[in-house]
């Protein structure tokens, strides 16, 4: 079962993701539980938080019926490709400031990308 938690959120990331190749998933266990840690390519990270974080909850909410099934805890780190983190929300579905920053960002880029397009935002 140690690795299998991890074979998991690999399949279903790399299944949403353009880049599976670059899919990374760091284990860590403590007293609190299975921290998975995710790296993804950078283009990827918007498919990953989805909109509203709606994917990332999505995620967690597996990876919640995973542990329940398992008599374990998981929590999910998603890390920026800057190496910070880009969510912090563990498996009971807390929710974090992170994630309005991440939505800010997310906002931002799509801004950028449509005044490519000379369209009023």
């Amino acid at each position: 079962m140690a690795e299998r938690d991890q074979e998991f959120l690999e399949y279903i990331v790399g299944a949403i993701v353009d880049n599976p190749s670059d899919v990374k998933i760091n284990r860590t266990v403590d007293e609190r539980g299975v921290l998975l840690e995710l790296t993804v390519n950078p283009e990827d990270m918007g498919k990953i938080i989805g909109k509203a974080g709606a994917t990332a909850k999505a995620i967690r909410t597996l990876l919640r019926v995973m542990g329940a099934k398992h008599d374990a805890r998981y929590n999910l780190k998603i890390i920026e490709p800057g190496g910070e983190m880009a969510e912090a929300n563990n498996a009971d579905s807390q929710e974090s400031v992170t994630e309005e920053d991440n939505t800010e960002q997310i906002k931002s880029k799509a801004r950028e990308g449509l005044e490519d397009l000379d369209v009023e935002i």
